[in-house]
């Protein structure tokens, strides 16, 4: 409850430019900051934790496909993916014929 009066105080409250005014915002700016480092202290794990289960269902996922899919025989071609294509420009650029020399 006192911190809600001393923040009242010190927002609400008309402010002159003084040393005194300067040490209150440092503070509030230092208090701020700690407060935003412990809590992002306590609240990380559970943070890290829940991006890893979702990022494990979603790889998951992807590698499942891959698991349960029938044997295929001995000499069998499956292409899975159709490679991306590529647009040849043949206007690139002139051809010129070399030779090594020794």
């Amino acid at each position: 409850m006192a911190i809600i009066v001393f923040l009242y105080k010190l927002l609400v409250m008309q402010q002159e430019a003084s040393v005194v005014g300067l040490v209150k915002i440092i503070g509030i700016i230092l208090l701020v900051y700690y407060g935003v480092k412990v809590l992002s202290r306590l609240l990380a794990p559970f943070l890290l934790r829940y991006v890893s289960k979702k990022a494990e269902e979603k790889f998951g996922g992807q590698f499942g496909q891959q698991r349960y899919e029938t044997p295929k025989k001995e000499g069998e071609i499956s292409i899975d993916k159709m490679p991306n294509q590529k647009q040849s420009n043949k206007d690139v650029g002139d051809y010129v014929d070399y030779e090594e020399i020794d």
